[in-house]
């Protein structure tokens, strides 16, 4: 597989100084510093040469959505630069890292915590749900904290597979990352903006539990543990400690039948996230 060419260490008034991640070949994500005020920044490069046209609507989505929203629970985008091979998104730095990394650092979170962190993961979502916005791969990498601790402000981040989807209409792209990935999507099924409920519940059980709620080294294998689970598997140290508003927002937002599955006003009302 062809490597992203190393960029210059300079972009318009950016200095890349750090590597951070990615999805090579056509992603690379620098921290960088923006020379004209010391400030720390995050630079997304998209290499444009070769990238497939899927991708490049959902870049085209991305940037579109980026740049008409400034909310506190959406990764803000300071500066669009592009180049004739590249095109570079100036986003603001979080200091505290992503949630995957908060999890690893601390495990499963206390219910209030989680709480608090889903209540403003679903207002972020309420803005995308504005702009008919689905974004197909909600995962703890791609929510990133303001700072390290639990009292952080969480932001939705990384919109490079979204797409919009106005109400009644469906796509079946396969995309997004398997352990949070809706069954409809593994099944190659028409799905509609619903896929993005899956992935939040993934998300909020393994806050309370300190794992993902399914396992499996491939779809299929990922399919047939959800297929065979019967009830969600709480950690026994967690679940007799749980409020039952808690067990039951995870079981209706894992529900495999995307019909049955917890709607989105049902979630953004439901008792679990209230303060």
């Amino acid at each position: 597989m062809a490597s992203t060419p190393e960029p210059e260490t300079t972009v318009g008034d950016y200095e890349l100084r750090e590597r951070l991640g990615g999805r090579p070949p056509s992603t690379v994500v620098w921290r960088a510093v923006e020379r004209s005020s010391g400030s720390p920044v995050v630079v997304k490069q998209v290499r444009l040469t070769g990238l497939p046209s899927t991708l490049r609507d959902s870049l085209d989505c991305e940037v579109r959505f980026l740049a008409a929203v400034t909310h506190p629970n959406i990764i803000r985008l300071l500066d669009l630069i592009q180049t004739q091979s590249n095109l570079y998104l100036v986003l603001e730095l979080c200091e505290g890292g992503d949630l995957a990394a908060y999890i690893q650092r601390n495990g499963r979170v206390e219910e209030r915590v989680a709480s608090n962190f889903m209540r403003q993961i679903g207002a972020g979502l309420q803005v995308l749900r504005r702009h008919h916005i689905v974004h197909r791969d909600l995962k703890p990498e791609n929510i990133l904290l303001s700072s390290p601790d639990s009292n952080a402000i969480l932001k939705i981040s990384d919109f490079g597979l979204s797409r919009v989807l106005r109400p009644g209409e469906y796509t079946d792209t396969n995309c997004g990352t398997c352990l949070y990935m809706a069954p409809e999507v593994m099944l190659f099924q028409k799905y509609d903006g619903g896929v993005d409920l899956w992935s939040i519940g993934a998300i909020l059980f393994e806050l309370l539990n300190g794992y993902p709620p399914f396992r499996g080294r491939s779809n299929v294998q990922l399919l047939q543990c959800i297929n065979r689970t019967v009830s969600l598997p709480f950690s026994e140290v967690v679940v007799s400690k749980l409020r039952p508003d808690s067990i039951d927002i995870c079981t209706r937002l894992l529900c495999s039948n995307p019909v049955k599955r917890l709607s989105f006003q049902e979630f953004f009302s439901h008792s679990f996230l209230r303060p």
